[in-house]
């Protein structure tokens, strides 16, 4: 069933334009992922979809009866209420049904003796068992916990930006609609949640549109990518994989045809240049065509440009940092941490929002001082720092001045010589828009930019804390390409299991204000080893509480045990038996996964199995 049509949708910005003549359905059971470059107009797409922006020409249908929900990257909560009843905005009967329940309980709570509350609680209780809307709230808090938002009270005035966005989220998926449109999900949540939010996506009977740069999100989530290339929309069926062999077909296709009318413009210029009069029909026809094969836009694919700047020499010693601490009042981010960092290393950090990961960035790069601890650079060490921040953009110089100010030329490993404008476009900056202001450019444009101006420096050392939230898939591409010629130090801190595993040797986890040991990528086997080291130590803690002295008490008539049951007897019994065994086990399958290293081959078989005991023996010790 059709849900949405766009017909020959165009949109534009002053003399901007941003696509035109776009023709898009949307059906039933959709799983849409909309990739293109910062700038190109995907979230405008996305509001005019969504009914939240008019279109400069063209039709959008909405079918009867079609309901969509729209979480946009910023979106506008009421900070007077709590995360709870955030969630819980929403026309739905069934959670209108649940918020009038609530607003009876609580009120009955303050007039106990009202019998027209009482009447009306009993009704409402009635009407939830009828449509199951004791579920309702239980779901919201499984999702919210999920979410990384556990305090349900919490009043959305307190809460950062990320934690925001999260809630909004919980909203989107607690929210019955036929499209759920979703606007860079996957920003600010870590990456245990992400492969979270991938099953339960997953699992939605409703129709799926989004953005994001998450690779491995788009290749497990959709099954079907638009992009929006050269002001149009091309649709390829699949999802990430499968649009990656469809286009490199298609790229294939456009160079062909560009070929084609290279080699016809020669022969018509050349006829030209013969000295032909233009006098009849057909030579002015012949001119004419000259003219408009001028004029036909590029239709090649982007052109691939090898990113391999000459390079500073890097000496042997890199970085030692010792004892580092830092705490703002009574929140200790990090306390006498040891850091090393040797060349060639390639490190990505990963670990809980709000962890530090930032702030230790900010210490290495000595942004801000550390309370204890010192830091040694190696003497050759050029250091290049991609903050969230971008600092130091100059909002009121264009884009061209912006980056020639700093290096009008720069020389590649092979010693050729690239200017300002060729960098410019290297980083998917055209010719006009290096005339524009940076200040009129898009946040996602800015800090593509900004990435450029941090690399133009050439550093020897690289740190890049969050580069995927904010920059598309090609330019992850051109800082991919760029990374595979780098040979100096790289740390990142990234969320995103796709960029991490394509550019990092080894991960470390950042939790609890320590630094982990360091395990080679892939991240889906050091996320294996990290939930088995995460188990033995619960397995560990609850061992020493039970083997500590308990404290007896004299037995009294309230305190004595209710007399068992024959069959509870005899499970006790059973129990008593199984119990030492399934202990056994569990230490057994520990003492397997500490031996087993770096084999995560033997771990992808050890880690269930001991999570499987774990889980048999909690069951038998509670009941």
């Amino acid at each position: 069933m059709n849900l949405v049509t766009l017909d020959g949708i165009g949109h534009h910005y002053s003399e901007r334009t941003l696509f035109e003549n776009v023709d898009l359905l949307i059906n039933d059971g959709d799983r849409i992922g909309l990739i293109g470059p910062n700038g190109s107009g995907k979230t405008t797409l996305l509001r005019i979809l969504a009914g939240l922006e008019t279109a400069v020409s063209g039709k959008r249908t909405v079918w009867g009866g079609v309901n969509i929900h729209y979480l946009p990257q910023e979106p506008i909560l009421d900070e007077h209420l709590t995360v709870l009843e955030t969630v819980f905005q929403s026309d739905a009967p069934h959670i209108q049904l649940l918020k009038q329940y609530e607003a009876a309980t609580l009120a009955l709570s303050q007039d106990p003796t009202n019998s027209t509350l009482q009447e009306k609680l009993l009704q409402l209780s009635g009407k939830m068992d009828e449509t199951n809307g004791w579920s309702a709230e239980a779901d919201a808090k499984t999702i919210l916990t999920k979410l990384g938002i556990p305090l349900f009270d919490t009043k959305i005035s307190v809460l950062s930006g990320g934690q925001r966005k999260r809630v909004a989220l919980a909203r989107g998926l607690i929210t019955p609609s036929s499209l759920l449109i979703l606007d860079e999900p996957t920003n600010h949540i870590d990456a245990e949640t992400v492969a979270w939010l991938e099953t339960y996506l997953a699992s939605m009977k409703s129709a799926l549109l989004l953005v994001t740069h998450d690779r491995y999100f788009l290749d497990r989530v959709v099954n079907r990518i638009i992009e929006l290339d050269r002001q149009e929309i091309i649709s390829y069926s699949g999802n990430y994989g499968s649009y990656l062999e469809q286009r490199a077909a298609r790229d294939e296709q456009l160079a062909i045809k560009e070929e084609k009318r290279q080699s016809l413009l020669k022969r018509e210029l050349a006829w030209l240049n013969r000295g032909a009069q233009a006098r009849t029909t057909k030579q002015k026809a012949r001119i004419q065509r000259v003219e408009e094969l001028q004029n036909v836009g590029r239709a090649r694919p982007d052109r691939k440009v090898a990113m391999a700047l000459a390079s500073r020499r890097l000496g042997k010693r890199v970085l030692e940092a010792e004892n580092l601490s830092k705490s703002y009042g009574d929140l200790t981010l990090f306390n006498n941490l040891d850091f090393m960092l040797n060349p060639k290393d390639r490190i990505g950090v990963v670990g809980p929002n709000g962890a530090g990961k930032s702030t230790f960035l900010n210490v290495l790069t000595q942004k801000i001082k550390p309370d204890t601890g010192e830091l040694s650079w190696g003497e050759t060490v050029q250091l290049g720092y991609y903050d969230q921040h971008s600092e130091r953009l100059e909002l009121e110089k264009t884009v061209l001045d912006f980056i020639q100010d700093v290096a009008p030329v720069i020389h590649t490993s092979e010693g050729e010589r690239v200017e300002a404008p060729q960098m410019l476009e290297w980083f998917l900056f055209p010719r006009p828009q290096q005339q524009a202001k940076v200040s009129s450019l898009s946040g996602g444009e800015k800090r593509r930019l900004y990435l450029l101006y941090t690399l133009i420096h050439q550093p020897n050392v690289l740190i890049l804390d969050e580069p995927t939230n904010d920059l598309d898939i090609q330019t992850l591409g051109v800082l991919e390409e760029f990374l595979d010629h780098f040979e100096g130090c790289l740390i990142v801190v990234s969320h995103d299991r796709y960029f991490l595993d394509r550019n990092v040797d080894f991960l470390v986890n950042f939790e609890g204000g320590q630094m982990g040991t360091r395990y080679p990528t892939p991240f889906e086997s050091f996320l294996k080893t990290i939930s088995a080291q995460k188990a033995q130590q619960k397995s560990e803690e609850k061992t020493a509480v039970s083997t500590k002295p308990k404290q007896t008490k004299p037995a009294t008539a309230a305190s004595s045990k209710k007399k068992l049951s024959f069959n509870e007897k005899n499970e006790l019994e059973a129990l008593e038996e199984e119990m030492p065994a399934l202990e056994a086990k569990v230490s057994e399958l520990e003492t397997a996964v500490n031996q087993s290293g770096a084999d995560y081959q033997k771990l992808e078989t050890l880690v269930p199995q001991l999570e499987t005991a774990q889980e048999a023996l909690e069951m038998a010790e509670l009941r």
